[in-house]
């Protein structure tokens, strides 16, 4: 059977992704994923100096997508299948070039972890994520920030002949572009998959990269790696150095027998063929490999845990089974970043596919007869000579220009192109994609003017780059070119030049809560509680007198509503808090995030029964944010009862800092 590629189109139980939160995410990203600094010592040299290296600042010019909700129906998702006589594989561009299915086709077996749902949740650098299959985690440390966002998509020929998938887009916070090529050879039971990383820039740029595959978690299920120690990372954000499969008398390789989520990034040796597999209690399922250049890998589970089965639970629907993850990266750990000379690339092939071992050896006490089962296994069905040979195919086609468009993505990458005078072979960002978000920025570049908006409404898109901030400078000083030099400033770390050109914006500006947003964030990370409860009840009673209808008006309610009602609890302002309650709009009142501020506003009112009664009546918070407490941590200052399972989200041992 030939290798085909095809459009399809997938139907799942989904909900929807929602609009953006129109607000700048001046914050720094949550620390669930920074290291303890007291974890540092002792940390091999190469390692701890990549864990320093460029850090996010903010999450610009990235915005938040946290406008998703948990009410799901039947909704259509454009696809792409490729087959041969091997495997089906299904491929959606608009959800970050997710592999949603990898099915043996002999066997009918399903490789991967399928989720039977789409449903987002705040996992995402900038929110919005989902569960399952295998994603490509490019940019800083976390979940991709292109999670729930459309790559460009196109057939190319493949090296052997045949049709190959290309898919690419502009990683915005890095500012770098990127490839991931998907075929199938005629007569291979593996999908390969090539990678490229481009630096266009004259300077150098910090870069990550994990491969993140999703498996069934099954009782009898084990995972295997080449490698005798791993570095564990758990939510308690320690690193230490233990022994594989485990200690103490617990395999930490089976994933259930861990009681709390953690990562287990595995020390394999430089010379060691890279690969991690995901085999069941009779030795099927799912290998991994690559070339040398994704060198590490990582074990993410759940745990067995309350917390670790509420959140498998929240990610997908009642009756699914769970599932661990298994990773690739371009480092040893996922607190890494590796610097990319400018004019330079990184590139690799991944191969993924059907592995069998002899159960009896897989699941051994011997760990290194077991890995060994494996890995001959491996050799056997994909030497890895062939991987080579197949990268070096590959890299001759990198280059090829697409033929048939699949899908298309933004249109940022088409605007860095041509502002920046970028020439990428392969990935074309074709003018024709630039939309309304990049109208203003082209104009500011081919005229020096950021552009009045044709109507009132929330700004569009901050950039944030370099040469976006020089225009920026010397552009007319008008209120909104304030405001966009003001993000581009802070996002510099230039802090007191952007309160400076807010303050200059706010003279003048007939919108003024955009700008009293910003102040009020400043104030905040200053260390002025009092200022900054000021700045956010003024900015939100602006906003409330100014909104009008429309999904991107009242993202701007809630979002605000929610800054403005966590800092005036904060600092004890509650009439205003209770204002701020009472002038937001009923639809936004029902939402889960809301009614966790109502509880908390009752509770400090005195109103502690009817705090309680919120948490009775039953709500969920779509945006719980990965890591977050603040269900139990509410939860405990209304009662001593133990915590309802339903918000039972905790994700580390009990005391943990």
């Amino acid at each position: 059977m030939a290798t085909t590629v095809r459009r399809a189109v997938l139907t799942l139980t989904a909900a929807p992704t929602g609009p953006e939160n129109p607000l700048p995410a001046l914050r720094a990203p949550d620390g669930v994923h920074v290291l303890d600094e007291r974890s540092r010592e002792g940390l091999p040299r190469d390692m701890a100096r990549q864990i320093g290296y460029a850090p996010l600042r903010s999450l610009l010019p990235v915005r938040i997508r946290d406008g998703y909700r948990r009410e799901r129906t039947e909704q259509q998702f454009d696809a792409v299948v490729i087959e041969n006589a091997h495997l089906r594989v299904t491929v959606l561009p608009g959800l970050g070039g997710r592999v949603h299915s990898l099915v043996h086709l002999p066997t009918g077996r399903e490789l991967l972890y399928r989720n039977p749902v789409f449903q987002p949740a705040d996992f995402a650098l900038n929110g919005a994520w989902f569960s399952g299959g295998i994603e490509w985690n490019f940019g800083a440390t976390g979940h991709t920030a292109l999670s729930c966002a459309p790559l460009h998509a196109a057939l190319v020929q493949a090296p052997d002949g045949g049709a190959m998938l290309r898919m690419w887009e502009w990683e915005r916070l890095r500012d770098l572009p990127f490839q991931v090529d998907l075929w199938l050879p005629e007569d291979s039971a593996f999908l390969y998959a090539g990678v490229r990383v481009r630096n266009p820039h004259e300077r150098p740029a910090p870069v990550y990269w994990w491969s993140n595959t999703a498996v069934p978690e099954e009782p009898g299920t084990r995972i295997l790696a080449p490698a005798d120690e791993a570095w564990h990372f758990g939510y308690e954000r320690t690193l230490r150095r233990i022994p594989v499969p485990g200690r103490e008398g617990a395999d930490r390789t089976y994933p259930l027998r861990s009681e709390y989520p953690a990562d287990f990034f595995y020390e394999v040796q430089d010379a060691a063929r890279p690969w991690i597999a995901s085999l069941d209690a009779d030795g099927h399922g799912l290998v991994q490999t690559s070339t040398a250049a994704l060198r590490g890998r990582k074990l993410f589970v759940w745990g067995a845990g309350t917390g670790g089965r509420r959140w498998q639970e929240w990610l997908t629907e009642p009756g699914t089974g769970g599932y661990a993850e298994i990773q690739a990266g371009l480092a040893r750990t996922q607190l890494e970043h590796v610097r990319l000379e400018g004019g330079a690339e990184f590139s690799w092939l991944e191969a993924y596919g059907p592995l069998s071992a002899d159960p009896s050896a897989v699941h051994g006490a011997d760990w290194t007869a077991a890995r060994g089962a494996a890995e001959g296994a491996l050799d056997a069905v994909l030497p890895r000579e062939r991987v080579e040979a197949a990268y070096g195919a590959w890299r001759g086609s990198a280059d090829t220009e697409p033929g048939e468009r699949l899908a298309e993505g933004s249109g940022w990458g088409a605007l860095e192109a041509l502002c920046g005078g970028h020439r990428l072979p392969g990935t074309p960002f074709g003018e024709s994609t630039l939309g309304e978000e990049q109208a203003p920025w082209l104009e500011l570049w081919r005229t020096g003017v950021f552009p009045a908006p044709e109507r009132v409404g929330p700004p569009g898109p901050s950039l944030v780059a370099a040469h976006w901030r020089d225009m920026l400078e010397t552009a007319p000083a008008d209120p909104l070119t304030e405001y966009h030099l003001g993000v581009a400033q802070w996002h510099a770390g230039d802090v007191a030049q952007a309160v400076r050109s807010w303050e200059r914006g706010l003279a003048l500006a007939p919108s003024r809560w955009p700008l009293l947003r910003c102040l009020a964030v400043a104030d905040a990370l200053a260390g002025d509680p009092a200022r900054a409860a000021d700045g956010f009840a003024a900015a939100f009673a602006d906003l409330a007198a100014e909104s009008r209808g429309g999904e991107h008006w009242s993202a701007a309610e809630a979002a605000l509503g929610r800054e403005a009602m966590t800092a005036l609890l904060a600092a004890g302002r509650l009439p205003d808090a209770r204002e701020v309650w009472d002038r937001l709009r009923p639809a936004l009142r029902e939402q889960g995030r809301f009614r966790l501020l109502a509880a908390r506003l009752l509770a400090a009112e005195g109103h502690v029964a009817a705090a309680r009664r919120v948490f009775e009546d039953g709500f969920e918070v779509p945006d719980l944010r990965e890591g977050e407490e603040i269900l139990s941590e509410v939860w405990s200052t209304l009662t001593d009862h133990p915590l309802p399972a339903r918000y039972d989200f905790r994700m580390r041992p009990p005391g943990a800092p």
